[in-house]
């Protein structure tokens, strides 16, 4: 579908609520909603917006880790597994 094909006014969404929500349901669609002739909302169903949520959370966490290896937080491998193990020793020990 066309983005043109998915910009309604809200007077669009008020009159057609049920039908809007249908389509975008079933399609997984995006509806940008405007108000005098300006984009102000956008409509998504569930599941894309759990998934751009999701998307989002992972990029967060990359650019965290970005930013650790560029301020010097970081340690091999090796030595990460190996406090690791410490770690669980003193807390059975």
């Amino acid at each position: 579908m066309k983005m043109s094909e998915s910009v309604k006014p809200i007077s669009y969404l008020k009159s057609h609520t049920a039908e809007a929500l249908r389509d975008i349901s079933e399609g997984q669609r995006t509806m940008v909603i405007t108000q005098h002739g300006e984009a102000k909302a956008v409509l998504q169903d569930i599941s894309s917006y759990e998934q751009t949520q999701e998307s989002l959370a992972l990029l967060k966490i990359l650019a965290q880790s970005s930013k650790s290896l560029q301020e010097g937080h970081s340690k091999p491998a090796r030595r990460a597994f190996s406090d690791i193990r410490k770690r669980i020793k003193e807390q059975a020990g």
